[in-house]
């Protein structure tokens, strides 16, 4: 049972060494032939020339030209920061960008819901008022039944009342 807890202590070991091993850095000579060394590019090889680079390494371009900045007085530092790409986002930020946006399109989805609601509950709105004042123009004796549970017609007064009231409201409304 010993031998084979070494034995896989010693591979994983090995497996783990061989990552070490492997080419870490890639650029483009001044021939155009890609190459790949566990050792840095030559110094003033641009940066844009070098493709992979181990993590935690600064370039080499602004390695070089950092020192001679500030034997000019310091002028040349912020052309290099210029030079510098802009960061990439870190996984947190992408994550917290996709969760603002799926929360902005389930608001923008909210309000669109509830304006076609709104614009429903109109519609249904003015085609009643459409037929009321249909109803109303038309001359038909109309009845109401009151709080006392009486039926009572509409006199042509309270016909005209109601009419011009209605029509006013619609306008104001539907239109």
């Amino acid at each position: 049972m010993n031998q084979r807890i070494t034995h896989l202590v010693l591979a994983a070991a090995l497996i783990a060494c061989t990552s070490l091993a492997q080419a870490q850095w890639i650029w483009v000579n001044e021939k155009g032939v890609k190459q790949l060394s566990d050792q840095p590019p030559p110094p003033g090889t641009p940066a844009k020339r070098i493709l992979k680079a181990p993590r935690g390494h600064v370039a080499l371009d602004m390695r070089v030209e950092q020192p001679a900045a500030a034997a000019e007085g310091g002028e040349a530092a912020p052309a290099a920061d210029a030079k510098a790409p802009a960061p990439k986002p870190t996984l947190a930020e992408r994550n917290a960008d996709f969760n603002k946006r799926q929360k902005l399109a389930a608001e923008n989805a909210a309000k669109e819901a509830e304006e076609a609601q709104r614009a429903s509950e109109k519609a249904k709105y003015c085609s009643e008022a459409k037929k009321n004042i249909g109803l109303l123009e038309s001359g038909v004796r109309i009845s109401e039944v009151g709080n006392d549970g009486e039926r009572s017609f509409l006199s042509d007064e309270n016909r005209a009342k109601r009419l011009q009231e209605d029509r006013a409201t619609f306008n104001k409304t539907c239109k």
